[in-house]
C-alpha cells in the first residue's frame, strides 16, 4: 500500500471566463411558429413514431436531474447577443452568460451541459411528454444563422430526443419570402438568438415541427413582412423574441402584422426591466414575462419569482401608450393594453442550456425574456389549434386556475402597485402566471377543463407476485382520459386506456411512482405515491458486502488510480487513518476507484459513504466532477459548487439491483485549473 501521494498544490490562478465574441450587429430575435398548411408535408411526416423516444427522454430520472448555475435575481455577467434597437429596428432579448464556459459536444464528454433542461422544463410546467404531433412552430428572426440545423442536431441528440431535419421534413429554414435557397446575410448575435428559440421548441414541444424564418434585417418592416410569411405558410404558433419602444405608429403596424385571427403569436415581454415595449403591447398577441425558476421542497418541487437583476435588467411589464385595451383584459388600473399576459423562465442565473456554434463557442446558459416566449409558443402548440376566429390570447384569461400564479418580486417601482410587483391573480411583470400543463391555452370556458387523479396511497407488494392497482381519474367536462405512468416497479406497466396498473414485480425496492392523466383538450392532472417491493417471504441476512470499505487496509479489494488511497496529511480521515482522496491537482485530472459486489436477490440493500469536498473553485459553475455508480446507475454527481467544510453522509437504496453483480464505482474528473479534492471514506453495502 502506498503511505502518501505527492502534495497537491492549490491553484490560485483565476478561471479564464467564456470566450471573447466579436461585436455583434444590430438584429432582432425570432418566433416560434406554427403548423403550416404549407408546411403539412413536414407535418405529414410520422411524428407519432417519435413520441414514444421523446416521452422517455422527459421522464428519464438522470435527464431531470437540475444542474443549478445560479440563484434568482443573482448577478451573473452576460453579454446581450443583440445591440440596442434603434427606432424603427429591434432588439433580440437573448442573454448568454459569460461566466459559464462554452464547451463544444464533443469537449463535454458524458457531463450534462449546465442550465434547465428538456426534463427540467416538463417538470416544472407539468407539460405532456406525448403532445404535439402534427402541429409545426414557426421562429421569426432576423438575419441567418448558418449552423441552425446542426446545432438543432446536437441538442437534440445529447437529450435524446428524435432527430428533426430538413431531411425528414421536421425542420425548415427560409427567408422572409419563403426562399429555402436565398437567405438573409450570416450574423453572429442573431444566431444566438435563433438557437435559443429552436431548442426551446425542441425542449417544449420535441414532437412539433419547426420553421425558421428569417427576416433581412432587423428593422420593423422586414420583421413585419417575415412574421406574414410564417402564417402564410400555414403557422398557428408564433413567437417573437424580439421588440424595442414603443411608438405612436405601433396601432398601423398591428394591422399590418399581427392581426392573425386562430394564430397564437407570443411575443417576449422585454428585458430591460419595467417600462412598455412593443410589439408585446399590440392587442393581438401574447404578452410573455419572465421569472426565475428555482427547485423548491414544495408539492410542485419548483418556485418562481419575478425576474429582476437590477434598475436596468429583468422582465418588462407596463401599461401602453398606444394600444387599446382588448375585451378579454380586465385589470382596472390600465385603461390601454397592459403587459404582460402570462410568463415563463428568462432569468440567466436560471437560464436554460442552448447549443450554439455560430454565435457561440458549444453549449452555453442562455436567458431572457427570448426563452421565455418560445416556451410559450410551444405549450400552445401542446395545447392543440386555436379557433379559427380567436385571437389565442384571450386563453389564459379563461383558465387562470391552470397557471401557477408568480405571488413575489418585482421588476422596478411604479407608480400603480401591480404594474411591476406581483401579487395574487393579475399581475404586469409575470401576467396570470406560468403554465401548470397545457389547460391555460386553450379555448373553453372561465373554468376549462381540469383533470383530478386520486392518491391510491402508499402500496407494497412482493417480488414474484401478481399486482393490480385501478387509478382513479375524473375530468370536469367529461372527456376521456389518456393515462401514463413514470418511476413503475420493475414488471408492472399501465393501460394507457383504462388506468389500470398491472404486472409482477420483479426486483425489490422502494419506488416514487407518478401517475398522470390527460384529456383531449390538453388539460392534465397527476399524483405521486410510493411503492414498496418487499423481497416476497425469502430471507436475506444482513450484512456489510464491501470489502475494506474504510480504506484501512490500502487497496485491498478496491481498484484505484494511483495515488487515490492514502494516509497523507493533506486531507483528514473521516474514520481511522486512510480515504480515497481523489483530485485536487489544479490541472487535468482523473482519479477512479471501484469494487465489484454482488447484492443477493430478494434484499432490501442500502449502500452509504462520508464525501468532504474542497475547493479553489469560486461561483455556482461546476467545473470539477465526482459522479457515483453502481453498474450502469448514476446515483449522484457531485461537483466544487458541493464544497463542505466537512464530512456529510450520502445514502443511496440499491434495493432495485438485488440479484446482480456490480461495480460501485467513484470517478473524479478535474479540468485544467483551481483544484477541487473530493475525499470518499468509511463506504458500506448493507442488506437486510
Amino acid at each position: 500500500m502506498r503511505e502518501s501521494r505527492p502534495t497537491r498544490r492549490r491553484r490560485s490562478l483565476r478561471r479564464l471566463v467564456a470566450v471573447a465574441f466579436p461585436a455583434l450587429a444590430l438584429t432582432v430575435a425570432g418566433l416560434v411558429a406554427a403548423p403550416t398548411a404549407g408546411a403539412q408535408s413536414a407535418t405529414a411526416h410520422p411524428h407519432t413514431s417519435k413520441v414514444t423516444q421523446n416521452a422517455k427522454a422527459l421522464t428519464d430520472p438522470q435527464r431531470q436531474t437540475f444542474h443549478a448555475t445560479g440563484k434568482a435575481g443573482q448577478k451573473v455577467p452576460t453579454e446581450h447577443l443583440c445591440a440596442t434597437a434603434k427606432p424603427g429596428y429591434a432588439s433580440c432579448f437573448a442573454q448568454r452568460r459569460t461566466d459559464i464556459r462554452q464547451r463544444l459536444a464533443s469537449a463535454l464528454a458524458a457531463a450534462a451541459p449546465s442550465g434547465l433542461s428538456p426534463a427540467n422544463l416538463h417538470s416544472a410546467y407539468n407539460l405532456p411528454t406525448t403532445g404535439g404531433s402534427g402541429m409545426t412552430v414557426a421562429i421569426v428572426d432576423a438575419y441567418n444563422d448558418p449552423n441552425a440545423e446542426s446545432d438543432l442536431a446536437t441538442y437534440r441528440s445529447t437529450y435524446g430526443l428524435s432527430a428533426c431535419t430538413k431531411a425528414n421534413g421536421c425542420f425548415k429554414q427560409v427567408s422572409q419570402t419563403g426562399s429555402t435557397t436565398s437567405l438573409p446575410t450570416n450574423d453572429s448575435g442573431w444566431a444566438g438568438e435563433e438557437a435559443l428559440d429552436i431548442d426551446m421548441v425542441s425542449a417544449v414541444c420535441p414532437n412539433c415541427s419547426i420553421i425558421l424564418v428569417e427576416a433581412n434585417s432587423a428593422n420593423d418592416t422586414d420583421l413585419g413582412i417575415a412574421e406574414n410569411e410564417a402564417v402564410s405558410l400555414g403557422a398557428k404558433f408564433v413567437s417573437n423574441s424580439w421588440g424595442g419602444s414603443e411608438a405612436s405608429s405601433q396601432t398601423t403596424e398591428d394591422t399590418q402584422y399581427f392581426k392573425h385571427p386562430g394564430v397564437a403569436i407570443t411575443v417576449s415581454s422585454g428585458d430591460s426591466a419595467y417600462g412598455a415595449e412593443y410589439p408585446a403591447t399590440s392587442q393581438y398577441v401574447t404578452a410573455v414575462g419572465g421569472t426565475a425558476l428555482t427547485t423548491a421542497s414544495n408539492s410542485r418541487g419548483w418556485s418562481e419569482s419575478v425576474w429582476h437583476t437590477n434598475s436596468t435588467e429583468g422582465t418588462g411589464s407596463g401599461c401602453s401608450a398606444y394600444d387599446p385595451k382588448p375585451s378579454w383584459q380586465t385589470d382596472t388600473g390600465c385603461s390601454k393594453r397592459m403587459e404582460a399576459d402570462v410568463s415563463a423562465v428568462a432569468d440567466p442565473a436560471t437560464g436554460v442550456a442552448v447549443y450554439d456554434t455560430y454565435g457561440g463557442s458549444g453549449w452555453g446558459v442562455v436567458g431572457g425574456t427570448s426563452a421565455s416566449s418560445p416556451i410559450i409558443a410551444s405549450v400552445y402548440a401542446l395545447a392543440g389549434t386555436p379557433g379559427a376566429s380567436d385571437y389565442p390570447a384571450k386563453y389564459p384569461y379563461s383558465h387562470t386556475s391552470n397557471l401557477y400564479d408568480v405571488t413575489s418580486g418585482s421588476n422596478g417601482s411604479c407608480s400603480t402597485s401591480y404594474f411591476c410587483t406581483a401579487r395574487t391573480g393579475y399581475d404586469g411583470p409575470t401576467g396570470w402566471g406560468t403554465p401548470n400543463g397545457t389547460a391555460a391555452f386553450t379555448a373553453g370556458s372561465s373554468s376549462g377543463n381540469t383533470v383530478t387523479v386520486t392518491n391510491p396511497g402508499s402500496q407494497s407488494t412482493t417480488t414474484g407476485s401478481a399486482a393490480s392497482l385501478q387509478i382513479q381519474a375524473s375530468d370536469s367536462g367529461g372527456a376521456s382520459l389518456t393515462y401514463s405512468a413514470s418511476g413503475l416497479p420493475t414488471g408492472l406497466s399501465i393501460n394507457s386506456s383504462t388506468g389500470l396498473i398491472s404486472g409482477t414485480a420483479s426486483t425489490a425496492g422502494t419506488y416514487q411512482v407518478t401517475v398522470s392523466a390527460q384529456d383531449s383538450t390538453g388539460a392534465s392532472g397527476s399524483t405521486s405515491f410510493t411503492w414498496t417491493v418487499g423481497s416476497g417471504g425469502g430471507t436475506c441476512s444482513s450484512a456489510q458486502l464491501l470489502a475494506n470499505p474504510g480504506f484501512e487496509s490500502g487497496s485491498t479489494g478496491w481498484t484505484a488510480s494511483s495515488g487515490v488511497i492514502t494516509n497523507g496529511t493533506g486531507e483528514a480521515a473521516h474514520g481511522g487513518s486512510y480515504y480515497a482522496w481523489l483530485d485536487g491537482y489544479g490541472s487535468s485530472h482523473t482519479d477512479t476507484v471501484s469494487q465489484s459486489v454482488t447484492i443477493p436477490a430478494g434484499c432490501k440493500a442500502t449502500l452509504t459513504f462520508y464525501l468532504h469536498i474542497d475547493t479553489a473553485e469560486t461561483g455556482s459553475t461546476a467545473y470539477d466532477k465526482l459522479t457515483v455508480t453502481a453498474g450502469s446507475t448514476t446515483l449522484a454527481t457531485y461537483s466544487n459548487v458541493n464544497a463542505n467544510s466537512g464530512y456529510a453522509q450520502k445514502t443511496f437504496d440499491l434495493s432495485s439491483l438485488a440479484g446482480q453483480t456490480v461495480t460501485l464505482k467513484f470517478n473524479g474528473v478535474e479540468d485544467s485549473s483551481l483544484q477541487t479534492s473530493f475525499v470518499v471514506d468509511d463506504t458500506a453495502l448493507t442488506t437486510s
